[in-house]
């Protein structure tokens, strides 16, 4: 970093002082995490400079026979992880390796169902603002209002009205455990595909604490840098029938050039994630998240279903007479980071939200553990009924802080 330092010392004091948010905040965004030291290193080298257009032992440029090994061994290890006959670890994020799946079969004006956005869906899932939702036509399905669980019985009723073309499960904000087998069969009773979204959930996945939906749905897409603690980027895994097409899609249908530096990253997160040691890991991710939420039900919260069963819960606001929006920036104030979000039958705009969501893969990966699951609650509390004063907020930050410095994020990695 000291040439960076010496020729731009912006971008430099930039990055110097995001690490330092990092180091002595608590990052509770249920989407982020802390990649191991070795994904940065992987990430940070000259593989960068290389364009592989194509596949391997398909490409468009010279010189990439190291390249070729590389993501055969990210297809290779990620078919290993989670029992897939075929994977493409292409896709720059998570949207495009659905926006893939869509392009491998279906037309403008085919039809979509998939869970809304104000109930825990993606807007990659056909939201009217997304280009899935201005290409297909597109009918959503929610939670039960009274359970605020999914009700497979009435998304087969709607899936038998409406007839899609394909049937799109997982979600970004939803709570509990998915029957991927349910949404499947419902599927192939239509007469339709399946896809599951696992991005957020996949660490879970491929760990058994969460059924999987590889070799169960028709097609399983993921992120790898939430639960499963990878670069940031895109995976699709389908049965090899169903492969040439998808490849297609990715390239030449939806990118060029893949990132030859994070598919080297993606392949050593698929190695860590096969170890003894990440099993522990997301086990105590929920053991935390469940920490989290009795905590945050102990300070007169809410919580969306009552509950959590995997590495996020969501809060509603109510009681507390707060926006989510309001709440992100006060929590922010006290050195907690949190996400505003939607919630079944919110009273606030889409803008405001009456609810954040909070999880725990992050913290989790930092080393700490239910008993400071239980103590961030308090804090979460504290400063939502302490929003007026700011020295109170100074103070919860000072707190969070020394917390913060006992789980460093990198022991060998000091402030620049």
């Amino acid at each position: 970093m000291s040439s960076l330092a010496l020729f731009d010392p912006e971008i430099f004091d930039l990055i110097n002082k995001e690490h330092k948010r990092q180091v002595e905040g608590l990052e509770l965004i249920a989407s982020e995490n802390v990649v191991a030291r070795e994904v940065l290193e992987a990430m940070g080298t000259i593989l960068t400079n290389k364009y592989a257009e194509g596949y391997p032992g398909k490409r468009y440029y010279g010189g990439c026979e190291f390249h070729d090994k590389i993501e055969n061994l990210a297809r290779d290890r990620l078919c290993a992880l989670f029992g897939a006959e075929h994977a493409n670890v292409q896709p720059h994020s998570g949207s495009q390796a659905n926006e893939a799946v869509y392009l491998s079969f279906l037309k403008p004006g085919d039809k979509i169902m998939s869970q809304s956005l104000n109930n825990g869906g993606h807007l990659s899932h056909g939201d009217p603002a997304n280009i899935s939702g201005k290409y297909y036509d597109v009918s959503f399905y929610g939670v039960d209002f009274d359970s605020e669980v999914l009700d497979y019985g009435a998304i087969e009723e709607q899936a038998r009205k409406y007839k899609p073309d394909l049937i799109v499960c997982g979600a970004s904000a939803y709570p509990r455990e998915i029957d991927f087998k349910a949404f499947a069969e419902i599927a192939e009773d239509v007469g339709a595909r399946s896809m599951a979204d696992i991005a957020h959930i996949s660490g879970l996945c491929c760990t058994g604490l969460h059924n999987s939906p590889v070799g169960v749905t028709t097609y399983t897409t993921s992120t790898t840098h939430k639960t499963l603690r990878g670069p940031r980027g895109g995976v699709i895994m389908c049965n090899k029938e169903y492969a040439g097409a998808i490849d297609r899609a990715v390239f030449p249908g939806m990118q060029g050039g893949p990132l030859m530096h994070v598919i080297a990253a993606k392949a050593v997160c698929f190695r860590e994630a096969g170890t003894e040691e990440y099993k522990t890991y997301a086990k105590q991710v929920v053991k935390n998240c469940k920490a989290l939420a009795q905590g945050l039900e102990d300070n007169n919260f809410r919580l969306v279903s009552g509950g959590t069963d995997n590495h996020l819960c969501l809060v509603d606001l109510e009681s507390y007479h707060i926006s989510g929006q309001e709440a992100e920036v006060i929590l922010g104030k006290a050195g907690i980071t949190v996400n505003k979000n939607t919630i079944p039958r919110q009273s606030l705009s889409p803008f405001e939200t009456s609810g954040i969501r909070v999880g725990t893969p992050t913290i989790t990966s930092r080393g700490m553990k239910e008993e400071e699951c239980r103590q961030i609650a308090d804090w979460i509390a504290e400063a939502i009924q302490k929003r007026e004063s700011d020295s109170a907020l100074a103070e919860i930050k000072k707190e969070v802080s020394t917390l913060c410095l006992k789980y460093p994020l990198y022991p060998e990695i000091r402030t620049l």
